[in-house]
């Protein structure tokens, strides 16, 4: 029996729910990294990221390739960086009226 598209989308959002995850896809939003480049920028223990790439690789949302030695993700493709920018302007879009709700509060005192 075929996953309903409401329960697919609830797991895509679980992948998301994590922040390691979240900017490990907002840095590979600017293009490929290297493993090294990725625990540089994040300042997180290998193991911890080895694990969260793995998560999303296993979704969908980043492909991994060898290069020599090196590993290097990439986004699996540009829904993806879509995603996360609709994301952020989600985000823009709540804090914008969090913004004029606090200025209008502080106009009432």
């Amino acid at each position: 029996m075929p996953v309903p598209l409401y329960q697919a989308k609830a797991e895509l959002f679980k992948t998301l729910g994590h922040p390691l995850r979240v900017r490990v896809l907002e840095l590979l939003c600017d293009g490929p990294k290297q493993v090294r480049e990725l625990l540089a920028a994040i300042e997180v223990e290998a193991p911890n990221l080895s694990q969260q790439l793995a998560v999303l690789r296993r979704a969908g949302l980043v492909t991994a390739r060898r290069d020599g030695s090196t590993v290097v993700y990439e986004l699996a493709g540009a829904s993806v960086s879509e995603m996360m920018l609709a994301a952020r302007r989600i985000l823009t879009e709540l804090l914008a009226d969090q913004r004029e709700l606090l200025t209008e509060l502080e106009q009432r005192v």
